[in-house]
């Protein structure tokens, strides 16, 4: 396929976390980008910076949802987009297990809705968020794309349907696409302009890192896995990596390469225990935390290998250290004691 260079694109959900992370490195890219978020986990302040940050790009934003076709399809032509993004989606495991029809009406339907509106719009190029959660409880130490995807929870199953959904889309319309399976992501702009922030908190780091800053104890659920300590093994990787990454994706298809998958992970697992000490080195004060029964739909250990992104992406993680992961978080945390409510 002919090479051919993106000016705009649209990305879903990019008021978010991971989502407003790349945005920021699109824009530093050289792209045009168009957030189209319904701003109900996303923040309009998180768009509002990066377009401040980088005055010679157009980053705009889009109030409007996943689930509403003709508004989507508006915002694609509109944006005259060229690739999307999509981030938008709902992503707690526990929360999936208790109401599995709010996120298969959210990440399925949503999801089919943006591929739906892309093929009538034209917009051939599509980058998905996906996850470690399709892959399930793990067969070898570390997981690479080839590995069985099994999903134990509703969250990892509305991923996949997703991820086999493209394949059908690719057939039927020519829409190429990255889908990125990370592991973990944690940490925060080292430039301080963005960060994590969500409400309720749901990711380990900054509810460690919070446990510190506020006295509340940090719930720890499960310290029975089989693990070296009992507690579970993930495998953390720095968001502003992840954003680099997303952009390497786009880099491929704009270069004519063929639909691909590729786990982000550092390749290293850590134990939730491993966590809490590393906040405990950084902040330098005890994490005060409790321990509570396992969370239904939780795999005991994910550690990625990225060997295919490194080798055909040239993605290279530049923030591999734990402790610099929680620094940045730290960082972003005391600066913004209210999110992206605190003043700048």
């Amino acid at each position: 396929m002919t090479p051919s260079a993106v000016k705009s694109v649209l990305v879903t959900g990019g008021a978010g976390y991971i989502g407003s992370h790349t945005v920021k490195a699109l824009a530093l890219a050289g792209y045009d980008v168009c957030v189209y978020d319904n701003l109900l986990a996303g923040h309009r302040e998180a768009v509002e910076r990066i377009a401040r940050a980088v005055p010679d790009r157009r980053v705009t934003l889009i109030e409007g949802d996943i689930l509403d076709r003709a508004w989507v399809l508006s915002a694609l032509r509109e944006s005259r987009a060229e690739a999307v993004f999509h981030f938008a989606a709902l992503l707690s495991v526990g929360e999936s297990v208790s109401d599995p029809a709010k996120y298969y009406g959210t990440n399925v339907i949503g999801g089919l809705t943006v591929l739906s509106a892309m093929a009538e719009a034209g917009v051939s190029r599509f980058v998905f968020s996906s996850t470690a959660a399709t892959f399930g409880e793990p067969l070898v130490t570390a997981i690479d794309e080839s590995h069985p995807q099994q999903p134990v929870n509703p969250y990892g199953e509305t991923k996949l349907v997703i991820e086999r959904a493209l394949r059908n889309f690719d057939s039927a319309f020519g829409l190429r696409h990255v889908v990125f399976r990370y592991f973990n992501a944690a940490g925060a702009d080292p430039d301080g302009l963005l960060g994590e922030d969500h409400t309720p908190e749901i990711h380990l780091i900054p509810r460690a890192i919070l446990a510190v800053l506020t006295g509340e104890p940090l719930q720890i659920f499960g310290d029975d896995y089989a693990t070296s300590d009992g507690t579970c093994i993930r495998d953390f990787v720095h968001v502003t990596d992840l954003a680099a990454a997303h952009v390497a994706g786009l880099r491929h298809l704009e270069a004519g390469q063929p639909s691909a998958s590729y786990n982000l992970g550092m390749g290293a697992g850590v134990s939730v225990r491993d966590v809490v000490s590393a906040v405990e080195r950084v902040t330098g004060r005890p994490v005060p935390h409790s321990v509570e029964p396992r969370r239904a739909g939780d795999p005991s250990r994910l550690v990625a290998t990225s060997a295919r992104a490194r080798a055909e992406l040239a993605w290279t993680p530049r923030y591999g250290d734990l402790d610099t992961i929680v620094s940045t978080a730290l960082a972003w945390h005391r600066a913004h004691p209210q999110g992206y409510g605190s003043p700048e």
